[in-house]
């Protein structure tokens, strides 16, 4: 259930995020889970020792840890941006 769980979280925050960052057009249901759930690696990776909390990886599902995954994310859809185009939207 944890599974389906951290798929749908995942998902939001990836849509969430594509929004943010202007790349929901070009992106599907399927790439927005794989934004925010590698979006959560990266916020745990490089942001969650910084706010000392966890991420919705580590099946901590508080209002923390969702910022940080979502923060993970809007990192992600950056750094993707920035590698395809040559410059940050």
């Amino acid at each position: 259930m944890n599974f389906i769980i951290w798929i749908v979280v995942g998902g939001i925050l990836g849509w969430l995020a594509s929004l943010v960052m202007r790349t929901d057009a070009s992106q599907g249901l399927l790439l927005n889970i794989v934004v925010g759930i590698i979006g959560a690696l990266l916020g745990g990776w490089l942001l969650a020792p910084l706010f000392g909390t966890g991420t919705i990886n580590q099946n901590d599902f508080s209002i923390s840890s969702l910022l940080v995954s979502f923060l993970g994310a809007v990192i992600l859809l950056a750094i993707v941006n920035l590698l395809r185009r040559g410059t940050p939207r």
